[in-house]
């Protein structure tokens, strides 16, 4: 008599148009909390949790009755100690939620905030102050951000003059922008390596061409003592270069072989040579 096994796909339910749009929700929250967690602390400390949960399940299969009495008693405090570590975070996913659900920076906030950066660079410009302004993309920063001083303020011309404003005590340093936010003033940045260039740019030059280097980020440099506007991205820098030009790298207009076609010599942007780099 032959027996006939049944497979175990077969217990599978069926893909119903309800579960594929409950599937496509739950997706999107997840993606959603990765993105918010992304770069950030709270990324370790859901590592962390993950590690507990992994250890609680170990406990109960291997029969570790200790540990499992204690990971059992401090269960149901979990709840309350995630409100509490992850308060910030929560209250920056509900605004994000009000804001814009699904579509992350709209265009139209997109254009409004690199407006608000335009403006404070031009005054800086104008004024002669040194400024560098580096605007993350998708490869976080943390690292960098928590070697400065945290902020998580609005972006606006007016907080962005200030914080540059010579004697300062967050003129010092790179402000990093992430999303619609400053995330942090007087940022500690790497420096370029390429020895063309380590003793031709200034500080603030080679601070913003190394932070290209390492992730997919845009730096803007004011410089101090020409108050000409440099911008770098996709490890490569072009110096002097327009408001107009800058409002591109901004706005998202510029690829990468736009921003390399530029650095390299063309008519368009001025010859590197020891005449055209800043010392600031």
């Amino acid at each position: 008599m032959v027996r006939f096994f049944s497979s175990p796909l077969a217990e599978v339910p069926k893909l119903t148009p309800t579960a594929a749009i409950d599937i496509l929700i739950v997706a999107v929250l997840i993606y959603q909390l990765l993105m918010l967690i992304r770069g950030r602390r709270a990324a370790h400390i859901l590592f962390g949790l993950c590690v507990v949960g992994v250890a609680y399940v170990t406990a109960i299969y291997a029969h570790l009755e200790v540990l499992r009495t204690i990971l059992a008693t401090l269960a149901p405090y979990t709840a309350i100690a995630l409100i509490v570590m992850f308060q910030s975070e929560l209250r920056r996913m509900f605004a994000r939620l009000g804001r814009k659900p699904f579509l992350g920076v709209s265009q139209l906030e997109r254009r409004e905030l690199a407006q608000e950066v335009l403006l404070a660079v031009a005054h800086l410009s104008q004024k002669h102050i040194g400024a560098l302004i580096v605007v993350e993309r998708k490869i976080g920063l943390r690292t960098f951000v928590e070697s400065g001083v945290n902020l998580d303020a609005a972006i606006s011309r007016d907080l962005l003059c200030s914080i540059f404003q010579p004697g300062g005590a967050l003129h010092d340093g790179a402000v990093i922008l992430q999303g619609d936010r400053i995330a942090a003033a007087a940022c500690f940045l790497p420096l370029t390596t390429k020895p063309a260039l380590m003793t031709e740019l200034g500080t603030r030059h080679r601070a913003a061409l190394g932070i290209t280097e390492e992730s997919d980020c845009f730096a803007v440099v004011v410089s101090e003592e020409t108050g000409r506007i440099s911008m770098a991205g996709f490890g490569e820098i072009e110096l002097d270069v327009s408001i107009e030009r800058l409002e591109q790298l901004l706005t998202g207009k510029l690829e990468r072989r736009d921003l390399h076609t530029s650095s390299a010599l063309m008519q368009r942007t001025p010859v590197i040579g020891p005449q055209s780099f800043d010392r600031s």
